[in-house]
């Protein structure tokens, strides 16, 4: 008993100094990530002349003016309906479309199923940016360029296969025994899909949905080739126009990036809980 004890001793410490170390490496990764941010929420309080001579500290008067200049200025409204828009429509096709291919790909054997399965793999290791020159001919071509649905296309056929890659690895884990199940009690393949399947996979759709709908709100490349009009400009490309005309006044640029990062705050926030579900049940499994 007398060893035993000893050696459970000796094991605590070393435990407590692992864990230790690991909360101290999570805490300085999570203080290096969240340094940026909370900088420009300090700054787009603070006055032009404060900003210039104070930049590490707290506003000693809070300007709240710089938000409503950064809405005027830049017309955010239009830029956040816009960019709401693309990532909530680009979204839902994506992870709809994505979802009935996993399906099939992952629930049935077909020929050719695992050559589809790699084609849509494949797309995965195409670089995005070599395919803006190719993008803007054929958009220029079929005259899609400066209209409300030019950036749906690129942006649901390059989500396609990272969407189908997770929600396939997911879907292939349940077992055989829930199609059977629900044939037997006359359910059809659509309706096992909406009924069953789909619902026993939100950890994973919640996954694909927030990684989709981040890119999609934070792309910059296709909408900066794509799109020319104003009134169809999407917010990062707005708040570049609003950067490069607006240069002395940092305030009201902090301020319009603090405006845009707040829906994706709250987006992710709302999904936190199925998104480590889906990464702690299996989503990114091959």
């Amino acid at each position: 008993m007398e060893l035993l004890n000893r050696s459970k001793l000796k094991l605590y410490p070393r435990r407590s100094i692992k864990k230790t170390s690991i909360y101290l490496i999570l805490f300085l990764f999570a203080l290096v990530n969240a340094y940026p941010i909370l900088w420009m929420m300090i700054n787009s309080f603070k006055s032009e002349q404060e900003f210039l001579t104070n930049q590490l500290g707290f506003p000693h008067t809070f300007v709240l003016e710089n938000y409503v200049n950064a809405w005027e200025t830049a017309n955010l409204g239009v830029l956040f309906g816009n960019s709401i828009f693309i990532c909530i429509t680009a979204t839902l096709i994506t992870v709809l479309f994505g979802a009935l291919a996993s399906f099939f790909l992952a629930r049935f054997t077909f020929k050719m199923s695992k050559l589809v399965y790699t084609f849509f793999i494949f797309g995965m290791l195409i670089p995005i940016h070599a395919t803006l020159v190719p993008m803007f001919i054929l958009m220029r071509d079929l005259g899609l360029l400066d209209t409300p649905i030019t950036l749906l296309f690129p942006y649901i056929a390059f989500h396609l296969p990272i969407t189908i890659f997770l929600l396939t690895s997911f879907m292939k884990a349940f077992p055989n025994d829930i199609e059977e199940s629900a044939i037997m009690d006359g359910c059809g393949v659509f309706r096992i899909f909406w009924s069953i399947i789909l619902p026993m996979s939100r950890p994973a759709l919640a996954t694909v949905v927030i990684l989709n709908f981040i890119y999609n709100w934070n792309e910059f490349s296709f909408a900066l080739v794509l799109i020319n009009d104003p009134a169809f400009q999407t917010l990062p490309l707005g708040l570049a126009s609003f950067a490069g005309q607006f240069t002395t006044n940092y305030g009201a640029q902090v301020a319009g990036l603090t405006m845009s990062l707040i829906p994706i705050v709250v987006f992710y926030l709302f999904l936190e809980k199925e998104i480590v579900k889906g990464m702690t049940a299996g989503a990114v499994k091959g």
